[in-house]
């Protein structure tokens, strides 16, 4: 972060986050554990909608239908 000239004003850089530590925020949301809310507040994050995005493209809720979608898998595709 960087002070500008004496106003007083702090830049804010974007923040890279790996797939893995999305969606063990996402799996946290979607169990139930946290709500976004909690979960920027906890890990940090600064805007509830980088959650929101992360959710749309990570999660299991079909946002087109606004419904979560089961998907079954195919007997080929289970570990026995």
């Amino acid at each position: 972060m960087k002070l500008l000239e004496n106003k007083g004003y702090v830049k804010h850089t974007q923040k890279d986050y790996s797939v893995s530590f999305k969606l063990q925020i996402v799996a946290e949301i979607e169990s139930g554990q946290l709500s976004r809310s909690e979960a920027c507040h906890k890990y940090g994050i600064e805007a509830k909608l980088t959650i929101r995005e992360w959710l749309r493209k990570y999660g299991n809720y079909d946002w087109e239908n606004q419904s979560r979608i089961t998907v079954s898998k195919a007997p080929e595709q289970k570990i026995i």
